[in-house]
Formats: structure tokens, sequence, C-alpha cells
């Protein structure tokens, strides 16, 4: 069942009955995405949140100098989406772009709002999902403000060895805010 990784992530948040775990599941669909194809690009409205089941994902930004800058990776067993454009339903910034073929199970607002009315609780495991990525966002912005570029490139070797193993040069430098030359000159060092 596709939906066991999805119970496994919301389990380990908060308790929920069998009964509830269907009926909160139940509301997701899934949808294949195939390598270099778009989830969500710049000026869609996000319809939904998404978890990844398979694959990775690239979400990222395009400046106006054509530049692109990456702001994270969403791999299996990771949520992604644009919180910004879904929560008040405006274009979004970001592009998700699959990296590998992909699958995700989406779920669209309506039916968070539905499963937030039905199962207080679900409000609970969104808000503590919400600190959480909340934290990881605020420990990244401390790395990239107080790391050498080198140092935030070997943090995120150390730290993500799957994803990274998936990624190019140009996907890595792009998300360690730096040039393509820079992280060549650094892994040369390393």
């Amino acid at each position: 069942m596709t939906n066991n990784l999805l119970i496994e992530n919301i389990t380990k948040n908060v308790a929920f009955s069998n009964t509830e775990l269907e009926e909160f599941t139940q509301l997701f669909h899934s949808k294949s995405i195939k390598k270099k194809e778009f989830l969500l690009t710049q000026g869609q409205i996000c319809k939904f949140e998404g978890f990844v089941l398979e694959g990775c994902f690239r979400i990222f930004i395009i400046d106006k100098k054509g530049n692109e800058n990456t702001l994270y990776f969403a791999a299996k067993d990771w949520w992604l989406m644009d919180i910004d454009s879904f929560m008040n339903q405006i274009p979004s910034n970001l592009n998700m772009q699959a990296l590998e073929d992909s699958k995700v199970l989406l779920i669209n607002k309506q039916d968070k709002m539905a499963l937030y009315d039905r199962f207080p609780k679900v409000e609970k495991l969104f808000r503590i999902m919400s600190q959480k990525a909340l934290v990881s966002w605020q420990r990244r912005l401390i790395n990239n403000h107080s790391f050498t570029a080198k140092e935030r490139y070997s943090h995120f070797i150390k730290k993500y060895p799957d994803i990274a193993s998936k990624l190019t040069d140009k996907q890595i430098a792009g998300y360690l805010g730096i040039r393509h030359e820079f992280l060549s000159k650094i892994k040369k060092q390393s």
C-alpha cells in the first residue's frame, strides 16, 4: 500500500486510530512525475500539499537575472508545497521539478481544511510539522550566515548524502548560494 510511508510519517508525531488513518489517507491522491517534469511552476497557484513517496524534487526560484536559486530539496518521506501560494491562493514564486522519476501523494486545500474540522489532532500534526520545518529553515539561515561556502558544502554532503548523490554540481551550488565554478574549486580542495 502506497500510503504506508505517509502513515509512518504522520504517526511519528501524533497518534491516530486506524479509522482516522484510513479517512486521512483517503483524501490524498497519487501522482507520478517523470524526471525533469514540473509539479508546480512560477505563476501557478499551488493547489496541493504533497508528500514524496519516491524520487526527489528541487524547489527553486528563478531570479531577475535568470539564475536558478534552490530553496530546498524534497526526497522520499519529505513534504513539499508553496505554503504562501497554497494558503493564500496567490500565484507561486516557486518551481518544483522532479530530479528523477517520482511519485507523490497530494491533498488539496479543501480536503485539508475538512480534515482539520473532522479531526482536531490533524491541526496538531501540521502545527508540529510546521514547527519542525521552521526550525530547519532557521538552522539553514544561521548556517548560511555563519558558515563559509566550504563549510556549507561539507555540512550539506554530510547531512544529506542520499540527496547529494542525485544532484548536479550546478544544483548543489544553487542550493548553497555560490557559483558553480566556486563549488568546483571547493571540491578540488577537499
